[in-house]
């Protein structure tokens, strides 16, 4: 029986390259000079520190094109509140959400059955296992996966006949 793999992967060494090159901006524009601004990273999380939350501003603008051009596509970041840590400096913790959420699954899922094609979706772990009779029917499954608007950027792979 053809089946395929709904996940939401992201590159973390993309993530680390775009880190990288805001670190190297932030450190060589003026308007940052004499600033502790930077950016940190932890497996898929990362830290925004500034001196004030103008300039915290300034680098998640700096920030996000940088993943773009990396091939990240920005809805996968979850931005948490600012902090102010000592010395009036503050801090930001971006998350990088990697994985289908469970209530996600449950709206994959609920979609397909929704659909009327002859697929069965199954939640397993953080992916979404989708299986058909056909490879047709499959590919319509993921047309019309694509054509809802989800808020996290999907992609379709371990395609098996």
């Amino acid at each position: 029986m053809p089946s395929f793999d709904i996940v939401s992967e992201v590159d973390k060494q993309e993530v680390r390259n775009a880190v990288e090159q805001v670190n190297r901006e932030v450190g060589t524009r003026f308007d940052f000079k004499g600033s502790d601004a930077r950016v940190e990273q932890s497996e898929y999380e990362l830290t925004i520190y500034a001196d004030d939350p103008f300039k915290l501003e300034q680098v998640k603008e700096i920030l996000r094109p940088r993943l773009v051009k990396r091939g990240i596509d920005i809805r996968t970041l979850d931005f948490g509140k600012e902090e102010t840590i000592g010395g009036g400096k503050v801090k930001q913790v971006v998350t990088v959400k990697v994985g289908v959420e469970t209530e996600l699954g449950k709206k994959i899922v609920k979609l397909l059955k929704d659909s009327k094609l002859k697929v069965q979706g199954s939640l397993q772990g953080d992916t979404v296992r989708v299986s058909g009779a056909k490879r047709d029917i499959l590919q319509d499954a993921i047309a019309l996966i694509r054509a809802s608007d989800l808020e996290v950027p999907l992609q379709f792979n371990n395609f098996r006949d």
